[in-house]
């Protein structure tokens, strides 16, 4: 059996670099179905039994755009067997976004920890271990434009996808969006199954209001009132909308992992 691998990340993390280092000249260019968005597709190198397909730099997964609608219906339509979520480490705050949001999925996901060439050359450093350990998935430390760790990282997605080690994590959340979260997925853990969706991933979603969700839920009226009531009582009691709660949300919890597996040079743990 062949491993599909999908390959994602933000634009601007070295994506199309790495794209190239896994496949090597042997990819195959067309479009995704139905758009103009390129995509580009080839087999591992020396890895005959595993496909990976590049697919277009996002910062989120909500349906805004062309290339994040591709990104979305292909994770979860074509049933990838893994995700290799490229990571730019100079800029990592802000790359972890999508990386929460892609665990959600529930996909078997290896974290391609990209130029940490420059972070080592400005004195920086990042504790990989307890990275990994923070976000329930594993990390593994590359230069894609310098070629280190590909190799390493190639056996590390085929080992996750070929186990089917799906990340160890979800929950990333705590108070009134812990709450909204698992008051909704309750109500819609029989639809959310039927849809094909990950019930995480469903019960986020609905938190944010994505229409597509709500569509392929096919929720009653019952359930919408219910769950509307859920979402105007967080956006009350945080005093904000509810995309902005769960933005909030995930940047605090960004936060406290960088905090604890980031070192900037000349500053100590502690400071």
């Amino acid at each position: 059996m062949k491993l599909l691998f999908a390959l994602a990340g933000n634009q601007n993390s070295g994506k199309t670099t790495l794209f190239n280092r896994l496949t090597g000249s042997n990819q195959h260019v067309g479009n995704f179905p139905g758009v103009t968005v390129e995509k580009k597709e080839g087999p591992i190198k020396k890895r005959q039994d595993a496909v990976v397909v590049d697919l277009p730099g996002i910062y989120s997964l909500s349906p805004y755009t062309s290339e994040e609608i591709v990104t979305r219906d292909f994770v979860l339509n074509e049933h990838p067997n893994g995700i290799i979520n490229i990571v730019d480490a100079t800029n990592i705050e802000r790359n972890l976004y999508l990386s929460l949001q892609l665990i959600e999925l529930g996909i078997p996901m290896v974290i391609a920890l990209n130029m940490m060439d420059e972070v080592r050359a400005s004195g920086n450093s990042i504790d990989v271990m307890k990275l990994s350990a923070e976000l329930g998935v594993p990390v593994v430390p590359i230069s894609a434009g310098k070629n280190e760790g590909i190799d390493e990282l190639v056996d590390v997605a085929i080992r996750t996808a070929s186990e089917k080690q799906a990340p160890l994590k979800y929950d990333f959340c705590e108070g009134e969006v812990h709450k909204a979260i698992h008051a909704i997925a309750h109500i819609v853990v029989d639809q959310a199954r039927e849809a094909g969706l990950p019930l995480r991933f469903a019960a986020t979603k609905l938190v944010e209001g994505d229409e597509p969700t709500m569509a392929l839920l096919r929720l009653d009226d019952d359930q919408k009132h219910i769950i509307e009531h859920i979402i105007e009582d967080m956006q009350n009691e945080l005093g904000t909308d509810r995309e902005a709660a769960l933005a909030d949300m995930r940047y605090t919890f960004i936060e406290k992992v960088c905090a604890q597996c980031v070192v900037k040079h000349q500053e100590t743990r502690e400071q």
